[in-house]
């Protein structure tokens, strides 16, 4: 059975018109006759989304009951049963009632696609899980239901609905989205028109990336190499060279010429692992890379203008930035260079040769080190000296042996002096065996004439074969060489990255590896001062530096101070202090000081940002507030002014029930008008830290029944379970009662008809603990500290059942008086608060604290 196909309508927001595009692609199909069937659409009572329902077959849903409540859900046992050939099934980040077979409504959608129908769904920016964190921080608002990104992606089509927000903030105000007592508040909300411009934004970046992916495919599939242009892409090739720097601004300028271009630099490392670059230049690199929006990739390859140009029609590059050859003229006669090759090479692909300041001067990196240590090569051409003479000697004793012979055997002597002393002794050794075979073995003997062109060809073969052999030998050591270096490098670089990894402070964690690694008494970063930047004749005055972190026993105070200093930058220096570190060392500490650089920025961006999360948190709750009074604060006020104007009206005579009824809905009005203000102040003063608390000792059974006084007639069917003999609790009266009905009115608001809560009282560990127990719905575990939020109800930040203070201020108060507000499952379904307060022997006597 072929699967069925998968069609989404992506959209920024609620309101851009998702379903109603899904209804009109339903409607086309139907009227070609497609067999389309709705298993599940939302219209949220929006008149035009539920007129495009029309004659569309409706399979019916199915009803589940959870914790006393019903819902209605998709049948998908019927919708399969039905067999359609298109079914629709909106939102497909919904969460199922628990109980059903599939947790999220997407499970029931792969089910319908592996029975073979196809489904058209729809789904808002801010439910993939991939943005879930993102949305979050621009809207204030955590969307508890998400998608994996990967079930939109594997889509067949996915369709963007978009609108503008100033349209879509139109379509809100004329009531086409939300009920009339919702608007305000989602204007002044999630529905800014900079959160909208964000979410847009958002959605069409998404979009376009799952396009770009199915364009890949889509090559790959057809076997195109091509590159094609449908969207600027800037590489820029990296030798670890110091022009790096350059050729990274050059091509991040030459992406910033066309509007969302990708910047990628590439490094092609040797394939063999050997002699690679300066790592710590790639590091700066990288840096200035990622700094400038870009990203960093290291390929390995033998052939580096072929892997270069893999790896650029790989990414479907347009451009690629290369730095003019570093090589002297000289080296340019014998091969053309990476440049002139890949440009060759390159196709459709613009190449920019970039000058720059190493031009022409040839390859300037650390020396390359000895292959063979100082010793052997002494041993070595004490060898040599020693050894072709002794050699000579044995031969003249050893009967009937030919020119051939000698010269073989003292080649052989040549190639073991190479296996001892490397290159040179092995020249010596080659050049003084030549002169000794022509001497003593070669006619016409003791005289350095040779009367035989043989053997004059003969000698000449040896001296070269004697030269090639040391050279390869001596090769080859040097190569062991390097790739022991390069070995002792990558496991030095690996157990300090690993370390920084493990460590909960980037910086502190690298230095103190850095530290341990090369056995430093102190490892310390110094920044230049403000007074001492720009003025090099300050640089190495007393309090020109200052160390901003440190390790070990006394980081140094200054560059001078210790036996190392590694510049990172023109402000930035890392000092090592307790020993001398060889060249080879250095390079590694300079990658590593790079690193160090970017772990001071990340925890100086980590203290701005915990700096500024108090001020957005007070801006959220400014904006809060102010929804909260311009919607909450209206509806008492205009209960309490209808009211009193209709009892001071003339027109109309009340009698003496009227009045009292009227009188009571003012009272009632102003009561509640009351409870508001006090809840709000009493939160702007818990935020601010000036909220004055003065413990006495206080019995609940004396403050439970004031609280339930003061709901009035809703509390006079609560039941209360308190001791006679519990302890009383050190708390404010005042807030204790303000606590108290708050919570009661909460556990009031959601018990069901004719099951009060319950309240109950008992003492453990010096702790008094007070459960208000309610039957009703209750709440996922998951959202237990969700619905403690200021302006919160259950996730639902449009304030249309009141400004959602009740159980934040609850649980500030509680904790201002040393206690604290815990939710629990109610057993057999509900939710239980549980306000534990310490008990009046133990802390009446602090007294007041503010």
């Amino acid at each position: 059975m072929a699967r069925g196909e998968l069609r989404i309508y992506l959209g920024a927001a609620p309101g851009v018109g998702k379903t109603y595009a899904m209804l009109e692609e339903a409607q086309r199909r139907a009227e070609r006759g497609t067999d389309v069937v709705v298993g599940l659409v939302e219209t949220h009572g929006r008149v035009h989304t539920a007129a495009m329902l029309g004659d569309l077959e409706v399979v019916p849903r199915r009803t589940a009951t959870y914790r006393g409540v019903e819902f209605t859900e998709m049948d998908l046992d019927a919708v399969r049963a039905r067999r359609p050939e298109i079914a629709l099934v909106d939102e497909l980040a919904h969460t199922n009632v628990p109980g059903s077979r599939h947790e999220k409504r997407w499970q029931d959608i792969q089910e319908l696609l592996d029975a073979g129908i196809t489904v058209l769904s729809t789904v808002n920016i801010q439910h993939l899980e991939s943005l879930n964190d993102v949305v979050a921080q621009i809207t204030g608002a955590i969307q508890r239901e998400t998608v994996p990104d990967q079930v939109v992606r594997a889509a067949e089509q996915v369709e963007l609905v978009d609108m503008t927000p100033e349209a879509l903030r139109r379509r809100m105000a004329h009531g086409d989205i939300y009920r009339p007592d919702r608007i305000d508040a989602a204007l002044g909300n999630y529905f800014r028109v900079g959160n909208l411009t964000a979410l847009r934004e958002l959605a069409l970046l998404w979009l376009a990336d799952k396009v770009d992916d199915q364009l890949d495919r889509y090559r790959a599939q057809q076997g195109i190499h091509a590159t094609w242009e449908a969207r600027e892409r800037v590489v820029v090739a990296l030798t670890g060279g110091p022009e790096g720097q350059t050729l990274i601004r050059r091509a991040a300028r030459i992406a910033a010429r066309s509007k969302g271009a990708d910047l990628l630099a590439v490094h092609v490392a040797r394939s063999d692992g050997l002699a690679g670059a300066d790592p710590a230049q790639l590091a700066r690199q990288r840096v200035l890379v990622e700094s400038l929006g870009g990203t960093y990739h290291q390929v390995l390859g033998a052939d580096i203008p072929a892997a270069l140009l893999d790896f650029a029609r790989g990414v479907n590059a347009t451009q690629l930035v290369l730095g003019a050859s570093r090589r002297g003229r000289f080296a340019q006669l014998f091969s053309r260079g990476v440049g002139v090759t890949t440009t060759a090479l390159s196709g459709p692909i613009d190449v920019h040769l970039v000058t720059h300041s190493q031009a022409g001067r040839g390859r300037q990196g650390a020396g390359v080190p000895a292959a063979l240590s100082r010793r052997r090569r002494l041993l070595g051409f004490a060898l040599a000296g020693l050894g072709m003479p002794l050699l000579t000697l044995l031969l003249s004793v050893l009967p009937d042996l030919t020119l051939t012979n000698d010269i073989l055997l003292f080649l052989a002597g040549v190639v073991g002096v190479a296996l001892v002393g490397g290159l040179w002794p092995a020249l010596v050794a080659a050049l003084g065996g030549s002169l000794l075979l022509n001497w003593f073995f070669t006619p016409p003997f003791h005289t350095l004439t040779i009367a035989e062109a043989g053997n004059l060809l003969a000698l000449g073969v040896f001296v070269a074969v004697a030269v090639a052999v040391s050279w390869v030998v001596d090769v080859a050591a040097r190569r062991t060489r390097e790739a022991a270096r390069a070995s002792a490098d990558a496991q030095t670089l690996a157990t300090v990255a690993g370390g920084v990894l493990r460590g909960e402070r980037p910086l502190p964690a690298l230095l103190d590896r850095l530290r341990e690694t090369f056995a430093l008494r102190a490892v310390s970063v110094l920044e230049l001062t403000a007074e001492a930047e720009g003025r090099p004749g300050r640089v190495n005055e007393e309090g020109a530096w200052r160390l901003v972190a440190g390790v070990g026993e006394s980081p140094a105070g200054s560059p001078g101070a210790g036996e190392t200093a590694v510049p990172v930058d023109d402000r930035l220096t890392v000092v090592l202090s307790g020993r001398r570190l060889e060249a080879a060392d250095r390079r590694i500490v300079e990658a590593f000081a790079a690193q160090a650089a970017v772990a001071l920025r990340q925890e100086r961006l980590a203290a701005q940002a915990a700096a500024v999360r108090p001020l957005a948190a007070a801006d959220r709750m400014r904006t809060a507030l102010l929804a909260a009074v311009s919607h909450d604060l209206r509806t008492p006020l205009a209960s309490a002014k209808a009211a009193v104007s209709s009892l001071r009206s003339h027109d109309i005579e009340f009698d003496a029930d009227d009045r009292d009824e009227l009188l009571a809905t003012a009272d009632e009005s102003l009561d509640r008008l009351g409870r508001l203000v006090a809840n709000l102040l009493d939160m702007s003063r818990l935020q601010a830290g000036a909220l004055g608390v003065s413990r006495a000792a206080i019995g609940l059974e004396d403050a439970v029944p004031r609280a339930l006084d003061e709901l009035g007639p809703a509390a006079a069917d609560v039941a209360t379970d308190i001791p006679a003999d519990l302890p009383a609790v050190a708390a404010d009266p005042g807030l204790l009662e303000r606590v108290l009905v708050n919570v009661v009115a909460n556990a009031l608001r959601h018990s069901p008809p004719g099951q009060p809560p319950t309240i109950t009282a008992s003492a453990h560990a010096g702790q008094v603990e007070l459960r208000v127990i309610d039957t009703g719905p209750g709440i996922p575990e998951d959202q237990w500290e969700h619905v403690f939020l200021p302006f919160q109800r259950l996730g639902d930040r449009d304030n249309q059942t009141g400004v959602g203070l009740g159980l934040a201020l609850s649980r500030g108060l509680a904790e201002a008086m040393a206690g604290s507000i815990t939710p629990e499952t109610t057993p057999g379904g509900g939710l239980t608060m549980v306000l534990r307060l310490p008990a009046a022997a133990q802390t009446v006597a602090e007294g007041p604290q503010e």
